[in-house]
């Protein structure tokens, strides 16, 4: 009992290190900007005509991975231990808002603070997050498009979409609604500058980096 109550405090202040650092949960690179990687896999949620969430799928690259997927190595995948990570994952993507802006109408869309449900599970060497990003009210399809973007404001992370084959629209939505996904290009000085970030460097929050190198997906129902 000792042994596992201690494992389980090494476990806790690994996960704080690696969300620190890997997930951007603080402003701190390592060589460039960006330094960690997220593909990014999205399903639109409608009940009634109406969009009431996204169901999201992050898959971590193997190195941001590596740490977290070497304390569960042995454990099942219903284990406390499992459980612990997904909780400590979790509560930080909540801590940046999901790390997601959702406009319609020029306006944000508000979602609740807690996703309907989260999972955290291994995909070979990846870390697999998954979870369901709930609308605050139900959004009626029809009328003005919605604009949603998936970024970490410090471009430490990338969080990409591969392309339009990443985002998913349910059948019931499918005959009614489209979407596209622009991947914008900022010029060669953004790039530049991007990538001559160190590890004690952080952006100018007025800069919005991370924004400019955000893919902004457009959905459109009638």
């Amino acid at each position: 009992m000792l042994l596992y109550n201690k494992n389980e405090y090494d476990l806790m202040m690994k996960l704080r290190g690696l969300l620190a650092g890997l997930l951007s949960l603080c402003s701190v690179g390592v060589l460039a900007h960006p330094h960690s990687f997220i593909d990014m896999n999205t399903t639109f949620v409608a009940k009634d005509q109406k969009l009431i969430g996204l169901k999201m799928v992050w898959v971590m690259d193997e190195i941001t991975s590596a740490d977290l997927l070497y304390d569960a190595e042995n454990a099942k995948s219903d284990s406390e231990i499992w459980k612990k990570l997904a909780a400590e994952v979790m509560a930080n993507v909540l801590g940046q808002h999901y790390f997601t802006d959702i406009y319609r109408d020029g306006k944000p869309v508000k979602y609740l603070n807690l996703p309907t449900e989260y999972h955290l599970a291994r995909q070979g060497h990846k870390a697999v997050l998954e979870f369901v990003l709930p609308l605050a009210e139900p959004q009626t399809l029809a009328g003005k498009p919605f604009e949603i973007s998936t970024y970490d404001p410090t471009y430490f992370v990338d969080m990409a979409y591969q392309d339009k084959q990443a985002l998913h629209l349910p059948p019931d939505m499918a005959q009614r609604c489209k979407f596209s996904l622009v991947t914008p290009k900022p010029d060669s000085s953004l790039q530049a500058y991007a990538l001559s970030l160190d590890k004690n460097d952080a952006p100018p929050e007025d800069l919005a980096l991370g924004q400019q190198f955000a893919q902004r997906v457009t959905l459109q129902c009638q």
